[in-house]
């Protein structure tokens, strides 16, 4: 489902679990405290044990708090001890074996997956027990691929409950005994042919996310909105300066955990990760409205957010002001009331809302919360969560917390995973629960967790603005027309896309030897660009199946345009995101390690109709035509009408429509739109969330239907074919040049 076009962020990062029963003052005996084969420390107050062992291990007992005078839990006459740290169970895997088999799997063992006869891989054929207590890679699943859904799988620790996968049938996961679900518990196979919720993980008490696996997931997902949102906001600023946008569609709150049970170092740390933050999402030209909170047994604002959408003051002096808030200014009041500050972020949301219900229903929500989760006072903060949910909820009901961004970082030796997997957004292909061991470990989160270089020519921006107020050009950043001046005089047109700074993605039949640069003129926002070069693919020669009765042959039909000078990116103007790309891995909020060919084809193309658009340019008129891609069981009657095109004798189909070509038109089982004369060249592309993703090139067809009208309806044997992007050969021309870091500004190919 799309989201309304101003993303604004709702970043939930509570970094704990709530645990009734303060540390007493009361001081606790020292005997019988030790560990077998590992060490502990105290806490400064010397309130807390904290047991550790040495890498590959965990302790059986992770810490113990003094309360009235004894410790909890009581140390007993068996001490406890240094556990080689497993893997959960592999075995699960259905459809398939997997080797070797084990009763238990510790650090750096090994496992390999192969499926039945008859079902299809996918996922990590390897993978390997880590530190972490995880395996690497993705979730191996052997599946048929023949419903409406792909087969979810299962992960390893868990079991899962339901094997139908079409559209409403629900999956259940539930895990082992001493594990912890982490995602959803839940899964319904939603009508695009892709599963709501997160893939569930199961967690041992000792699990936790590395740094790198933090930032890939909380990037992947941050990034999305912030590119999102930065083509609606109306300023050209990015940098370490956020001005105040009035009207902006962008709500973020902070709130900061100052109880006695965090000591003042880890105060230190964690403003610095506040800030660090908050410098990362400027560099986004994007103006975000803030809203931080610092909290004990009650909750003090560094900055509300109806006094800095007012432009009180501007993000440094809010920045400054959090830095000089010193740890004990908070005196006596020394509990940790989560829920308080729960309440207070729902409070400011409803003024908010209170104050302008359409503004608020545009408004993508966002509240980090740092805190050990130490609660002991306020009660459960679960209700004033469900409460924030609701709020946004009832103003989007059909959304589902599309509006609503809940990331939950866990942190700590103490964290209770299970009720903070409550706190948080479940939505497909993103991550929003992150456990980590220390504040060190999330202050290199939020240090790798965006890269600033990629942030100004983010792929596949767009938005189908139906309301007055914004350039129609938004509707279509990426479109280029093409204009070729013959011999003759005679002007042929074609569209093409734009894929980098530099380079124009069209089809080569556009073009003919005899053509030179200077006769071809491309209007992207800016008219007239130069052209320094063409270059069509090696292997297309619309000759080379003559003989076979094939009088025009389209195999490779694709060019790039190279251009004299880069373009500069804007709202106006912005790539189109091409598959198995690195950037288009962020587009699917894809983390690196999931981001693999196969998984975009797999994300992209999952359906046997995959609905998709090119767009249909008849002079300043430009129209949206849309079509479904044949796969599957629709692919064969496709491809065997391209023998009714005249002038083709030849017999078999696949000699005229290869693989190389995705296959559009016809009536069943839905009645497309048709090519014109003049569309060719023109983006393929799909839209798999908010980011518009190219598939394939628009290359030739059966029957021109165009004479009377621009938006013709197929009849049943009229059939458009497209050059698809995920050809290999195609890939690898497209690699050569779009790659090359000495042809402007590359992309990162797979």
């Amino acid at each position: 489902m799309e989201r309304e076009p101003w993303l604004n962020l709702f970043l939930l990062a509570i970094l704990s679990p709530f645990i009734t029963g303060a540390p007493s003052s009361m001081l606790c005996p020292d005997e019988n405290l030790s560990i077998t084969e590992g060490s502990y420390s105290f806490s400064k107050d010397r309130s807390t044990v904290i047991y550790s062992c040495s890498e590959g291990y965990y302790p059986t007992i992770r810490i113990r708090q003094c309360v009235k005078g004894k410790w909890n839990p009581l140390p007993k006459r068996k001490l406890p001890e240094c556990k080689k740290i497993t893997c959960p169970n592999p075995r699960g895997f259905e459809n398939g074996d997997v080797y070797p088999y084990q009763r238990q799997y510790f650090v750096n063992d090994t496992t390999l997956y192969k499926c039945y006869s008859g079902y299809d891989f996918r996922g990590s054929g390897t993978r390997v027990c880590q530190l972490n207590g995880k395996w690497s890679g993705g979730t191996p699943v052997c599946g048929r691929n023949s419903d409406r859904c792909p087969d979810p799988g299962t992960p390893p620790g868990a079991t899962r409950s339901g094997n139908m996968f079409n559209i409403d049938d629900k999956v259940t996961y539930r895990c082992d005994t001493k594990l912890t679900l982490i995602g959803s518990k839940e899964r319904v196979c939603r009508e695009n042919g892709q599963w709501s919720g997160t893939e569930p993980e199961c967690y041992a008490d000792f699990t936790y996310d590395t740094p790198e696996e933090a930032s890939e997931g909380f990037s992947s997902s941050l990034k999305a909105n912030l590119a999102v949102s930065q083509q609606y906001e109306g300023t050209d600023q990015y940098g370490k300066k956020i001005q105040l946008g009035l009207g902006g569609k962008l709500d973020i709150y902070i709130a900061l955990d100052v109880s006695d049970s965090i000591e003042e170092e880890d105060f230190d740390k964690a403003k610095g990760v506040i800030k660090t933050l908050i410098e990362k999402i400027s560099y986004y030209e994007v103006s975000p409205n803030y809203e931080i909170l610092i909290f004990a047994t009650d909750v003090t604002r560094i900055v509300s957010m109806r006094d800095f959408k007012s432009g009180q003051k501007n993000l440094l002096e809010i920045l400054q002001k959090l830095e000089e808030y010193e740890y004990n200014s908070k005196g006596d009041r020394s509990g940790t009331n989560i829920a308080h500050a729960y309440k207070s972020i729902l409070e400011s949301m409803q003024i908010e809302q209170a104050r302008n219900k359409e503004e608020f229903k545009q408004t993508q929500h966002i509240v980090i919360m740092f805190s050990d989760g130490q609660a002991n006072m306020g009660g459960n903060p679960r209700p004033w969560v469900d409460q924030i949910k609701y709020l946004v909820q009832q103003n989007n009901p059909s959304e589902e917390e599309e509006n609503l961004d809940m990331y939950v970082f866990g942190m700590g030796h103490d964290v209770n995973a299970e009720d903070i997997n409550d706190f948080k957004t479940d939505r497909g292909n993103e991550k929003f629960f992150f456990k980590l061991k220390d504040l060190d470990d999330l202050q290199k989160t939020f240090d790798e967790m965006i890269d600033e270089g990629s942030s100004v020519a983010l792929c596949g921006l767009y938005k189908d603005y139906e309301s007055e107020g914004f350039p129609k050009r938004r509707q279509y950043p990426w479109l280029a027309k093409i204009s070729v001046t013959r011999n003759d005089g005679k002007i042929s047109n074609c569209v093409g896309s734009l894929v980098s700074s530099n380079f124009i993605l069209t089809a080569a039949h556009c073009f003919r030897p005899e053509d030179t640069p200077d006769r071809i003129t491309v209007d992207l926002e800016i008219k007239g660009l130069k052209v320094k070069d063409y270059i069509p693919h090696p292997l297309y020669d619309v000759k080379s199946k003559k003989d076979l009765g094939i009088p025009e042959y389209y195999e490779y039909d694709v060019a790039l345009i190279q251009l004299v000078e880069p373009v500069i990116m804007g709202p106006d103007l912005r790539p189109i995101c091409l598959p198995c790309t690195k950037e288009t891995s962020g587009a699917l909020k894809l983390s690196d390690r999931e981001g693999t060919c196969k998984r975009h084809q797999e994300e992209l193309m999952s359906s046997e109709t995959v609905k998709a658009s090119f767009m249909s340019v008849v002079g300043s008129k430009i129209e949206k035509k849309l079509i479904t891609i044949k796969q599957g069981k629709w692919r064969d009657a496709c491809v065997e009408d391209a023998k009714k095109a005249e002038g083709i004798t030849a017999n078999n189909a696949k000699d005229i429509v290869t693989d190389n070509f995705l296959c559009s038109g016809g009536t069943e089982p839905t009645v497309d739109d048709i090519a014109c004369k003049g569309d060719s060249g023109g983006a393929t592309f799909v839209v798999p969330g908010n980011r518009l993703v190219q598939v394939g090139i628009v290359s030739w067809g059966v029957k021109d239907l165009c004479q009377n009208t621009r938006k013709p309806k197929s009849d049943s044997f009229t059939r458009d074919y497209h050059t698809s992007l995920f050809s290999e050969k195609v890939r690898e021309f497209l690699k050569r040049y779009l790659g090359d870091g000495k042809l402007g500004a590359p992309l990162t190919f797979l």
